[in-house]
């Protein structure tokens, strides 16, 4: 398979919260480059199509977009 992204995704397993307009759902971060992320969550169903991730134990807060969604996971670009 060839690869498409232009930045390498690293692969980790960190609890993250998708939080928007007062909301929040918790995932796991899959996966991880500095321009985005895969994101494993219970349902795709109620996401927004623009949120901020937040990661504790990274101390990152990253306003993002979904790029992608299957059954249970979301791809998400990073905005700058």
């Amino acid at each position: 398979m060839e690869e498409r992204r232009s930045n390498q995704r690293h692969r980790t397993l960190k609890a993250g919260t998708i939080s928007f307009g007062g909301g929040a759902i918790d995932c796991t971060v899959c996966n991880l480059s500095e321009r985005g992320a895969a994101l494993d969550v219970a349902s795709p169903l109620g996401i927004p199509e623009r949120f901020t991730l937040v990661v504790e134990s990274e101390r990152l807060q990253r306003p993002c977009r979904v790029v992608w969604r299957k059954e249970k996971r979301i791809g998400v670009q990073f905005n700058n």
